[in-house]
């Protein structure tokens, strides 16, 4: 116990958590020049809840069904709209994603959607069953069998389960991460298409460029693995409420267009992963103040916690 001991200074009535002296001067250093990331000017929301996934998402071949049965142009236009990509958990992975070919029906309650505008979905739905399909928490017996539909709500039986007020979010540039992952994965979705599933968030607003990269970092990984939770067979949970509170350094003008610079150089493929994460982990360890030895205590951390 004398050999693992260490002093920690619980004078205030922050939360508190108990550090080595390597890991206390890193997190000193971090919140010497940093602020909450809640306090970035960002959104963070949850992915899409539809209550029924074999209905609302659906793939490549089952989209161009559902087009071709739309009967005018106009029709099959909207509603080409309607149906948009959809990033799960499982497609995220550090700064990028891999898209597994899959739709959303986006049937968002607070657009106000007009069904009977929409033919060829209202067909494609209702082979399900309304029963199935309603939302209102009932079970029902049809041809002997009982069928439970989705839990009570007062949106309509063709309408995903949430609300979704911040749909207007999905059409922008957006930070995306899965909610249960071993290492920090967040993909930066910088075209505005995607709609993110259930088990994902997305983070709005300014500064992304540089917050992918903070994020992504091996020292914020470290910083994540002190103050956020565990699902106890070897994952961490990246949760709004613990996100949010993670410490991040404020930088100049300058730092963030270098950062702006290295997403875009990624994303055009005019710059290697590796090459690509070195420089940038090195000008986050600058601004932050690190030391040789505690590069390498963040960088040689995360591999053996779990």
């Amino acid at each position: 116990m004398q050999q693992q001991g260490v002093e920690c200074d619980f004078s205030s009535s922050d939360s508190w958590v108990i550090l080595s002296p390597i890991e206390q001067s890193i997190k000193r250093k971090i919140e010497a020049v940093g602020t909450p990331l809640k306090d970035w000017d960002i959104q963070i929301n949850y992915g899409i809840k539809t209550g029924f996934n074999d209905a609302f998402i659906i793939n490549t071949e089952k989209r161009e069904e559902i087009l071709s049965n739309c009967q005018t142009d106009e029709e099959r236009s909207h509603t080409a709209e309607l149906i948009r990509p959809i990033l799960r958990g499982r497609d995220i992975k550090r700064y990028g994603y891999e898209w597994a070919d899959k739709y959303l029906i986006a049937t968002f309650p607070s657009r106000h959607y007009d069904i009977e505008q929409y033919p060829a979905v209202k067909q494609y739905l209702l082979s399900f069953g309304k029963e199935r399909l309603e939302q209102t928490g009932k079970t029902y017996t049809i041809n002997g069998e009982k069928v439970k539909a989705r839990k009570k709500t007062n949106n309509k039986w063709f309408e995903t389960q949430d609300s979704i007020n911040y749909w207007e979010d999905f059409n922008k540039p957006k930070i995306v991460w899965g909610e249960i992952s071993d290492r920090s994965k967040f993909a930066y979705e910088s075209i505005g298409t995607f709609v993110p599933e259930a088990t994902t968030f997305l983070m709005a607003g300014k500064h992304l460029p540089y917050l992918l990269c903070i994020l992504n970092s091996p020292m914020s990984e470290w910083f994540f693995s002190k103050v956020g939770t565990t699902t106890g067979v070897g994952t961490v949970r990246w949760k709004k409420f613990t996100i949010q509170e993670l410490i991040i350094p404020i930088v100049s003008p300058v730092d963030e267009q270098f950062f702006e610079e290295q997403v875009q150089n990624y994303i055009d493929h005019s710059i290697d992963t590796q090459s690509f994460t070195s420089s940038v982990n090195k000008r986050i360890y600058s601004i932050v103040g690190l030391s040789d030895e505690e590069i390498s205590f963040a960088e040689n951390y995360y591999p053996t916690m779990l």
